[in-house]
């Protein structure tokens, strides 16, 4: 068994290469357990996100999976708890946990996310994508309340575009970005950061230089009107609470008046029943983005991947992610130039971030993001220099989902006593 960690899309990931470390253990899994105390603090259990028996159903042909831990007489069994290393492969799981599983017969592996190395054969790869793409499926509820939403922005638009906004006050306190708020926003976020005991100092100025500050409202907006969407074009935005309010989307808004959310398109009485759980209105937002024209995002974290792979294994739907690298110094110079010359650079920065089929090599990236073992492609197709030089803005790594200066939010521990969010 296993306990998951973080929002939904870091938990599905768990979940995903649960079954593959399952069916490499040749083991049972008991249905995963998902995170109830961390920063969401969100109580759902999985049947309250996911179809549990849907679930059980398309995979029994891999891995057989029942949904507690069995009794021996009146006693439950006590699973023996440990943690399994990053980039763990077969083999390392064959040698760490297997041992284990036979001694102690059950086992439940903590903090499981990105446990599972990012090369595997190609069935176990496929058996990723079997999971992830085909019985991870919401509940009836969700899935209700998801269509719903499409169908509303599809009457006012028959083409939207989706942007997965992260700008919450917990995003950017964990980031260690500065956004120019002065006394007011170092005090304020310095007070969040210190939820994760464990978190490392990190210089401002270095994280923007290397990409790994997510753009401002504003500047996401920019970077789209530079692409050549125009102020008539139909966006929904999937966001938590966005620090600074209204004040830091105005410019964004004015920039595309047609701004649609889960708030303005469906009454508080429809969303009362996820409204409480931030993972079922995480499903909510998922949905609306993986059915949208267009997917943009502000970030490149867990959400952004996994819708990034799934748009990919389905039909290659155009997938927008920034390159930060490139556009930091673009947008800071952005008045020194004409608005023709800085949309053209934008332009020549997206190359190989366009969501194109081929822009990442096979075998290379985060998996869940470029699932390329279960895409069929056509071999002789060139990448090009130009996406070659993209990977490497990105950072990108050949194995484990974290590179050298990226920390996931997993990887951190809160303190005993959480601050609120004010």
């Amino acid at each position: 068994m296993i306990a998951t960690s973080g929002g939904l899309n870091q938990q599905r990931t768990g979940i995903v290469d649960a079954v593959v470390a399952a069916h490499i253990l040749n083991a049972i899994l008991v249905v995963p357990k998902l995170d109830q105390k961390s920063y969401w603090k969100d109580s759902s259990n999985f049947s309250e996100i996911f179809d549990v028996d849907w679930f059980i159903s398309r995979i029994s042909k891999d891995v057989k999976i029942i949904r507690d831990l069995p009794r021996i007489g009146d006693k439950i069994i006590t699973p023996y708890t440990t943690r399994v290393p990053r980039k763990c492969n077969a083999k390392c799981y064959q040698t760490r946990i297997l041992p284990i599983l036979k001694k102690k017969h059950a086992v439940q592996l903590t903090k499981f996310d990105y446990r599972l190395s990012n090369r595997l054969t190609t069935d176990m790869q496929k058996l990723r994508c079997r999971v992830n793409y085909h019985a991870l499926k919401f509940t009836d509820p969700i899935t209700e309340m998801g269509r719903k939403l499409v169908e509303r922005i599809r009457m006012k638009s028959n083409h939207f575009v989706a942007l997965h906004l992260r700008f919450e006050p917990d995003m950017l306190a964990f980031s260690g970005c500065y956004y120019g708020g002065g006394d007011k926003e170092r005090k304020e976020l310095g007070k969040i950061r210190k939820r994760w005991k464990t978190l490392h100092a990190r210089n401002p100025d270095k994280e923007r230089r290397n990409g790994k500050c997510p753009l401002t409202p504003e500047e996401i907006g920019l970077m789209l009107r530079a692409l050549g969407f125009g102020n008539d074009v139909h966006i929904y935005v999937a966001s938590g609470e966005i620090y600074g309010g209204e004040e830091t989307l105005a410019p964004l808004k004015a920039l595309f008046p047609n701004f649609y959310s889960k708030d303005t398109i469906a009454s508080k009485e429809e969303l009362a029943p996820f409204s409480s759980f931030s993972s079922r209105m995480a499903a909510l937002d998922f949905m609306v983005c993986d059915e949208s024209d267009v997917f943009v995002s502000n970030n490149n974290g867990n959400m952004a991947r996994m819708l990034a792979g799934r748009r990919r294994y389905f039909d290659h739907k155009p997938t927008i992610r920034p390159n930060a690298k490139k556009l930091n110094n673009l947008l800071f110079h952005r008045n020194n130039m004409t608005w023709e010359e800085f949309a053209s650079q934008i332009r020549t920065s997206q190359i190989g971030f366009m969501g194109e089929p081929m822009e990442v090599k096979p075998g290379r990236g985060e998996f869940h993001e470029n699932p390329t073992a279960c895409i069929c492609a056509d071999s002789e197709m060139d990448t090009g220099a130009a996406t070659i030089s993209a990977r490497r803005d990105m950072g990108e790594v050949t194995d484990g989902q974290v590179g050298e200066e990226e920390q996931e939010w997993s990887d951190t521990e809160y303190t005993e006593n959480e601050l609120e969010i004010q």
